[in-house]
């Protein structure tokens, strides 16, 4: 009996040694362990926190080792991308700054010419100052698009003056007050500007359409063929109404009614203009040579002259300004006058609708006791039988006849 037992353990351990025996009891082994670990884990021991503390920390401070390396090569990429973008374009705004700079020596070059020509063609040099106004009021209708601006003639502003968004035209003053003006928005259906369209060199005139864009109109057949979409619009100063070269907006094509149309839209949002610019355009004559003794006169009296028409325009100005209120004070008071009568026929007529209700609840009164008296008279007229009674007419008998023949009231 002991042997066969003792060759049972002998056949066990053989099966043991074998190596998928023992692959099998390995894993077996593993299972078990982490079954262990899982059911330790779950007890809240101060043993088993301090451990899970010690080994979360190994694995982090483990992980940020490891991490270092890939870190640095990846921090060091990025900043070296970050640089060349960055030298490429400091390198680029270099070469534009470069090209600006030729550009406005050139634009300069070209105005100092341009004044030159003026002057051998004009026999004066006119300059212009643009000064800063505010928009007081806006009146914005399908068919007026205008604003009022707080300068008038006392700050030089003239009929035609051109109105400003920056650099960019938007209209030009149709009315004038002392301190305030009018300015017609190139919007507006009464606006029309003779313009420019580059780079075709077409000429035009931009009419506005009630909206917030333009229309090309006038424009000679067989040109509009020629007209592409962001073409530039500017003044072409045909007509001495607008100064040439102000841009006013971009040609954007559209269809309508299957037709291709072009319309103008403007650079300045009509709609969000809070300040404008007035432009004060000044002539200075060009005086010959043989003048040239008498300039210094000229200009010591100039001052003096200047001061003189500006208290005369002022003068005027108050004296239109007395006679409108002359005119008004005249229109109220011939309008008080008329409401005076007014209600004096008023008054009358109440008056008389009093007096009409007054006899009417007289006759009323009296139609009742006229009545009544038909009725009780006898009960209150006195005789030998009713010593009691008041002589018919008197006080007493009406009242003693409105109280239904009751002697003692």
């Amino acid at each position: 009996m002991a042997s066969s037992r003792d060759d049972f353990i002998i056949a066990i351990r053989s099966a043991f040694l074998k190596k998928s025996t023992q692959q099998k009891f390995s894993l077996l082994t593993l299972v078990f362990f982490s079954l262990f670990i899982i059911i330790l884990s779950s007890l809240d021991f101060k043993v088993i926190r301090y451990s899970k503390a010690v080994i979360n920390e190994l694995v982090y401070r483990s992980s940020f080792i490891v991490s270092v390396p890939e870190n640095f090569i990846k921090d060091s990429f990025i900043q070296v991308k970050d640089y060349t973008n960055f030298f490429n374009k400091y390198k680029k705004n270099i070469s534009e700054l470069e090209s600006l700079k030729s550009n406005y020596v050139s634009n300069e070059i070209t105005e100092y010419e341009n004044r030159e020509l003026k002057e051998l063609i004009n026999d004066y040099v006119s300059s212009s100052n643009k000064i800063l106004a505010k928009i007081i009021v806006d009146h914005d209708s399908p068919f007026l698009k205008s604003i009022i601006i707080n300068k008038g003639s006392k700050d030089n502003i003239k009929i035609g003056t051109n109105i400003y968004d920056q650099s960019y035209l938007v209209g030009r003053v149709i009315e004038l007050n002392y301190k305030t003006s009018r300015v017609l928005l190139l919007s507006d259906l009464n606006s029309n500007v003779p313009v420019t369209i580059a780079p075709q060199n077409i000429q035009a005139i931009v009419t506005g359409s009630g909206v917030d864009s333009g229309k090309i109109k006038y424009i000679k057949s067989g040109l509009s063929g020629q007209l592409i979409d962001d073409s530039i619009v500017y003044t072409s100063g045909t007509g001495a109404i607008f100064k040439s070269g102000v841009p006013i907006g971009k040609l954007k094509f559209f269809e309508e009614n299957s037709t291709n149309e072009y319309k103008v839209e403007f650079y300045s949002d009509f709609s969000q203009l809070k300040y404008v610019f007035a432009e004060i355009i000044t002539q200075t004559s060009i005086l010959p040579t043989t003048q040239e003794s008498n300039e210094n006169s000229v200009e010591k009296n100039n001052p003096l002259d200047a001061k003189l028409k500006i208290l005369e325009d002022e003068l005027n100005i108050i004296e239109e300004s007395n006679k409108k209120f002359q005119k008004e004070n005249e229109n109220l008071k011939s309008e008080i006058n008329n409401l005076n009568y007014k209600v004096l026929n008023l008054n009358n007529k109440i008056s008389s609708q009093n007096k009409t209700i007054d006899q009417f609840n007289l006759d009323t009164d009296e139609l009742k006791f006229l009545r009544l008296n038909l009725t009780y008279g006898h009960k209150c007229r006195k005789s030998l039988f009713n010593n009691k009674g008041f002589i018919v007419g008197s006080a007493g008998y009406k009242d003693c006849v409105l109280r239904k023949g009751k002697i003692d009231g």
